[in-house]
């Protein structure tokens, strides 16, 4: 039943969101479809300032909100005659194969002038691997860190850990007084290696020791590495009960009901909260480690492409230079409080303005972006293998085990 019932929403969805026609209603004018899997009301509002600059044109965004769903209708709209004439494409590895199929159309900055201006290591992950041709404009950079409840951390006597001691001892504390430390939960296994990554980056040496991985000089089964991962193990104490049993959707809703102290993610969670929990105040912090700072991963979080079916290239192009604009840079990183990939943008929200300072100072590369290949991919194999030693079923040595021979097979 629960495969129909995908089946026939899949058949809506395609059939329901064809590609650009003119309107009924307005003869004559454009309608770009785009599609994504952020809120559809928040794409609306920024896409009404390109509809004021361009009346021609009308924008109809729409969302899926369920990762597989979205990469499951998205790659069957784009081989078929149903898919959108704009669409929010994964970033690096999940990106090639509707580059390799041939889906989208190769951007440059003719087409998109602003494309010119971005910093290299953003466009890296718009970028086919084997072409080096870019195929979409990047939309966001995420960060990794630890978000916080000014009003527990004050009411429990509680400041941002300086050193992992601090944070060892703060944990505890709160845990005494009935307070949840950390809202996470290892059911929606996907989670796993971001938290994994926010405790663990300084252990293992950030993007020295990614660069040695893919030297060869390296591998996963790196005691290092293998240090940082277990610290899932170390911190269980100060998840909630049965963290492996708790939904990622479950430990939002800890921290929002000021239930948790803590929430380990990324910076797309700063737009949730701020809409989900009003009442509280966020502040964020980067993990450190036993032996000295902490690093803050980060990532470039996709890009708009083209369909290369889309009956409307000119229009679509014209738009897709747009949000390579600064103008729409500082819509997206104001309405969604998340960084905009579009370069030059300041944000005006001061929270973001010091995880920038961070990022500047001590920013690394998410490691899972740049080793998400294979069939089964390796960040599938890996999440999967981290749930299991949440479980108690493998140590922290045999999950690095299980990633280093999936990455062995592509790398």
């Amino acid at each position: 039943m629960r495969l129909a019932a995908a089946a026939l929403a899949l058949a809506m969805a395609v059939t329901a969101c064809a590609p650009s026609t003119t309107t009924s209603a307005d003869e004559g004018k454009v309608t770009l479809s785009v599609w994504g899997w952020g809120p559809e009301e928040n794409f609306d509002k920024m896409f009404a300032e390109y509809e004021k600059l361009n009346p021609g044109i009308d924008v109809d965004a729409r969302s899926f909100t369920t990762s597989t769903e979205y990469d499951t209708i998205l790659s069957t709209g784009l081989a078929g005659d149903s898919g959108p004439d704009l669409a929010w494409l994964r970033a690096g590895p999940q990106l090639q194969p509707l580059v390799e199929a041939g889906r989208l159309l190769p951007l440059d900055t003719k087409t998109v002038p602003g494309l010119a201006d971005f910093d290299e290591n953003v466009l890296r992950a718009a970028k086919g691997d084997k072409d080096g041709k870019t195929y979409g404009v990047p939309f966001a950079v995420q960060t990794l860190q630890v978000i916080y409840n000014k009003k527990i951390f004050a009411e429990h006597g509680v400041t941002p850990p300086k050193t992992y001691d601090e944070m060892i001892a703060a944990a505890g504390k709160l845990k005494a007084k009935g307070v949840i430390p950390f809202a996470f939960g290892g059911k929606d296994d996907w989670m796993l290696p971001i938290v994994a990554s926010i405790f663990g980056t300084a252990h293992w040496g950030g993007d020295a020791f990614l660069a040695d991985v893919k030297a060869k000089r390296k591998t996963f089964t790196d005691p290092r590495f293998v240090e940082g991962i277990d610290q899932l193990n170390q911190l269980k104490p100060y998840f909630p009960d049965n963290a492996a049993g708790v939904s990622y959707t479950d430990a939002q809703m800890l921290f929002s009901a000021g239930k948790a102290a803590m929430f380990p993610g990324g910076l797309w969670e700063l737009n949730f909260f701020t809409e989900n929990a009003p009442g509280v105040e966020l502040g964020v912090f980067t993990p450190p480690a036993p032996d000295g700072p902490g690093l803050m991963p980060g990532f470039t979080d996709g890009s708009y492409g083209v369909n290369i079916k889309t009956r409307h290239q000119a229009e679509a192009l014209k738009f897709a230079a747009w949000l390579a604009s600064k103008d729409y840079g500082r819509l997206y990183t104001d309405t969604l409080r998340t960084f905009s990939a579009v370069p030059g943008v300041t944000p005006k929200d001061p929270l973001l303005g010091e995880v920038a300072t961070t990022f500047d100072q001590h920013g690394a590369t998410y490691f899972m972006n740049e080793f998400a290949y294979g069939n089964p991919t390796s960040a599938t194999v890996f999440a999967k293998a981290l749930q299991e030693m949440l479980l108690g079923r493998v140590t922290a040595k045999q999950a690095a085990e299980q990633l280093d021979k999936s990455v062995s097979t592509w790398l």
